[in-house]
């Protein structure tokens, strides 16, 4: 696809997180639209995959850690023909499939169930490790991360063991919108300096702008490319992206749009915050 072509399904997929979070009346926004573009990338490019065979034996592998975060990726997923769009609507609801936590025995193509913070690279670690010993070391396994879940203790435990082990084939995506529920994340608890962290236990560390398709697709790919250690790719994103009363704002971490809030912000994603016009204002 064209990088034009990738920025309207990100488009789409926000428009679609907007629909699903007014929905259900509860949700997390802007993690979910800063996330956009990277979910896009690894969906229609990244991402070695079949959505009419999502257990097929030679995929990829993405876990979101992120859990809280999952009605991107539940997005991302209906466009890209894992199920009927139609089915976003049911996001939260009892007895969807599409609850507000991924749920691995609910829908086929997640690879896990998250929802304690900071567990997902452990996974990813017992994944990588099984892979190798089960004679498949070539697939790539991807893990989502919010930079506020980076408080967790369990986190650098898990960054200490993947370099120990060389899995070059798990690749961590910190998504960093420098907010978290309580706060700005340097407020809450510093974390800076990232990129030395990471590359003191080990890791080969990327920074790019995680609301940039192209620049995710090209880090992916020399992320594959790195053979003897893991890699960090710390992508800078604004969060609620795409929607000018949502973005940098902590307090829509966790907080849906009501029906006048999401009419405003469908108009703005529409019109790229007013630079065109649409016929659905």
């Amino acid at each position: 696809m064209t990088t034009k072509q990738l920025e309207l399904i990100a488009t789409d997929i926000r428009q679609d997180v907007i629909k699903m979070l007014e929905a259900a009346k509860s949700g997390h926004s802007a993690g979910p639209l800063g996330l956009a573009d990277i979910f896009t990338a690894l969906y229609f490019d990244v991402l070695k995959h079949d959505p009419k065979k999502p257990d097929w034996d030679e995929r990829d592998i993405l876990l979101m850690s992120n859990g809280h975060c999952v009605p991107v990726r539940y997005a991302a997923m209906a466009n890209a023909g894992y199920f009927d769009r139609k089915e976003l609507l049911t996001l939260r609801k009892l007895g969807s499939r599409l609850q507000g936590h991924p749920e691995r025995t609910k829908l086929p193509g997640l690879e896990s169930t998250s929802g304690p913070l900071g567990s997902g690279l452990s996974q990813a670690i017992g994944l990588a490790m099984g892979l190798r010993l089960n004679g498949q070391p070539h697939r790539q396994i991807y893990v989502t991360m919010g930079d506020g879940e980076l408080d967790e203790g369990n986190v650098w435990e898990a960054a200490m063991l993947a370099p120990k082990y060389n899995l070059d084939t798990i690749t961590v995506i910190v998504d960093r919108n420098n907010i978290q529920i309580d706060g700005p994340t340097e407020s809450v608890l510093p974390l800076e300096n990232l990129r030395e962290k990471w590359e003191a236990f080990g890791w080969h560390v990327l920074e790019i702008d995680g609301n940039d398709v192209e620049a995710v697709i090209d880090a992916c790919a020399m992320a594959r490319a790195v053979t003897t250690k893991p890699t960090c790719i710390l992508a800078y994103t604004v969060p609620g992206k795409g929607v000018d009363f949502m973005e940098y704002d902590f307090k829509w971490h966790g907080v849906p749009p009501d029906h006048e809030q999401a009419k405003k912000a469908l108009v703005e994603l529409r019109t790229l915050q007013g630079k065109i016009r649409s016929e659905h204002e």
